[in-house]
């Protein structure tokens, strides 16, 4: 018999999460923190087989303007060819969400995108989101490659920005300081200018970077050009997988690509710490050029690796006030070229 209850020991829930293929730091103890930190409730079960644990699943309970709801990223983590964690899952998460007042749970698992698991999740009364839920087109690079392999990997212009950047002289420097993560807020406003994307606050960036810091597993990495810091980005290393999450380059030097050197030394640092995966984060859906990552994408791209896509998040709801919400998320999707 599966019963369902509450986990409150972070060394037994992250001794589960990193013990399976598809551990993401979205159902890390560390993200739970984050988003207690940021003022979102949150409830991490457990599926038990008597005092064993066979599954896991973090919700977060968000509150916005248009709704409050739940959410399920990367998870749960359970035993899918078994149906009885589903329906547990699902049992639980219906009721959370009447107790809670929510209108929608939002659930984006890691599951590869494939027509069986998007019929499996229609069967259970899910629809297809109008919103996407974290990443979900990404591009994932091996590493068990030697360096000299991964960099014959890469596209040859890649190859070739990387040495440029080591010739003229800049340096990728690793930092555990929160001043650093004020340099990554500001160059990714200089971003936000050229690409037109909403950003975070540089709150929400320092509470991930120290909730994430507490177990040593995230580095802000800076890319710096005659003393001025041209491109940072935010590296989680969790589990199997560094990840890639945010990122901002200077307006200013633009011919200078220190955006790729810092990404070469992220992927070595990667490798140092025995990762296995180098995961760049969102891209662009295939043939979609219009997309506001296609510029970026093709950047990705240049290092090699495989587009490795999950199942697009599906929303269950649980109250006629969600179809409101699904228009008005279905627009503003449509809008900005999401």
């Amino acid at each position: 018999m599966i019963k369902t209850r509450l986990v409150k020991n972070k060394q037994t829930w992250e001794k589960f999460v990193l013990s399976q293929s598809e551990a993401s730091f979205l159902h890390s103890w560390a993200w739970g923190r984050f988003q207690e930190n940021v003022g979102n409730k949150i409830f991490r079960f457990g599926f038990f087989k008597g005092s064993i644990l066979k599954g896991v699943f973090l919700l977060i309970k968000k509150r916005a303007r248009r709704a409050v709801y739940l959410v399920c990223p990367g998870g749960p983590l359970i035993d899918w060819e078994r149906p009885v964690f589903l329906e547990k899952f699902i049992n639980q998460i219906k009721e959370i969400g009447q107790e809670e007042n929510c209108f929608f749970v939002r659930v984006r698992p890691q599951l590869r995108d494939s027509l069986a698991n998007q019929l499996l999740f229609k069967s259970k009364g899910f629809i297809s989101a109008p919103m996407h839920l974290h990443a979900e087109n990404t591009i994932q690079l091996e590493l068990k490659q030697s360096e000299e392999a991964l960099l014959k990997g890469m596209r040859k212009n890649t190859r070739y920005s990387i040495k440029k950047a080591l010739k003229l002289g800049v340096q990728v420097v690793q930092s555990d300081q929160s001043e650093d993560v004020k340099a990554l807020h500001r160059l990714q406003l200089e971003t936000v200018k050229r690409s037109h994307f909403v950003p975070f606050s540089e709150e929400y960036f320092q509470k991930e970077f120290q909730a994430f810091s507490r177990d040593g597993k995230i580095k802000i990495f800076k890319s710096i050009y005659k003393n001025k810091v041209l491109a940072a980005a935010l590296i989680i290393f969790y589990g199997r997988e560094a990840v890639y999450h945010y990122a901002g380059s200077s307006s200013q030097l633009r011919q200078i690509p220190a955006s790729y050197l810092l990404q070469w030394e992220a992927i070595k640092e990667a490798k140092r710490r025995g990762c296995q995966v180098y995961n760049f984060w969102g891209v662009a859906p295939l043939n979609n050029s219009h997309h506001r990552f296609a510029g970026v994408t093709l950047f990705k791209k240049g290092f090699g690796g495989q587009r490795v896509v999950y199942l697009h998040a599906q929303d269950l709801p649980l109250s006629y006030r969600y179809w409101p919400v699904y228009l008005f998320e279905s627009l503003r999707s449509f809008y900005r070229g999401l």
